[in-house]
């Protein structure tokens, strides 16, 4: 059974790439097959075990809060709102504040990775992890940058780059909210250069490795793909 019962979404995307598809909305408010893509999410979370979320969200949120409010399917919904962009860190360190346990998942909001939650919370607790990776195998990609493992421990992260066969981060992310707590709340910054890479340089970052159905929707190609898939 999953022990980690909340999840924050990261549901501030612009969707720069998508003009001309959407606008005005969210990306993660992407319509996926008549719905939401967000809808795609919160149904994985809430099969998975997850029975709070934290949406980070900025941009527009409005429209998300709109149309899910505090409730969805028995999940209870949070908002923790970026006044002004924060980055990725930033963004996460303000949700932070809105968590009732130590520990939490982050999901990206622009993209769908079927990874088995309760198998990765596991591996961060035998590896007495503070940070765990959901990594998805993938063949000749120059879209994502690839990460390099050494058995279960992330060793480094290679800039984007044409490579045949290798693993990308899949955005799904197990961590202890304590690694967090060195940045000030409100304060701007990355997660993966700021505080990401600096916990695989001390070799405290695991990797779980699922080769399960993974969708980006954040180029075009990408999101007429998932109104495919999603339409089965």
């Amino acid at each position: 059974m999953l022990k980690t019962k909340e999840a924050i979404v990261l549901a501030g995307g612009l969707g720069t790439r998508l003009k001309g598809i959407i606008s005005d909305i969210p990306k993660p408010m992407a319509p996926v097959a008549t719905k939401p893509f967000l809808v795609y999410i919160l149904d994985y979370l809430k099969t998975q075990g997850i029975e709070r979320v934290v949406f980070s969200v900025g941009y527009k949120y409005e429209v998300i809060e709109d149309f899910f409010g505090n409730d969805y399917k028995g999940l209870e919904l949070v908002y923790s709102v970026e006044e002004e962009p924060l980055g990725t860190g930033g963004g996460i360190r303000l949700a932070v504040d809105k968590l009732n346990s130590g520990e939490v998942f982050v999901i990206n909001g622009d993209t769908f990775f079927d990874v088995n939650l309760e198998q990765q919370e596991n591996l961060a607790f035998t590896e007495k992890s503070d940070l765990c990776l959901a990594l998805k195998p993938m063949l000749n990609f120059d879209r994502y940058g690839a990460v390099l493992i050494n058995k279960n421990t992330i060793t480094s992260f290679k800039e984007k780059q044409f490579v045949d066969k290798g693993l990308i981060n899949g955005g799904v992310y197990w961590l202890r909210k304590s690694i967090l707590e060195t940045f000030i709340s409100g304060q701007r910054f990355s997660f993966e250069q700021d505080l990401m890479e600096k916990q695989v340089e001390k070799g405290r970052v695991s990797a779980y490795i699922s080769d399960s159905y993974f969708i980006d929707i954040g180029i075009p190609e990408d999101y007429k793909k998932a109104n495919i898939d999603f339409a089965g």
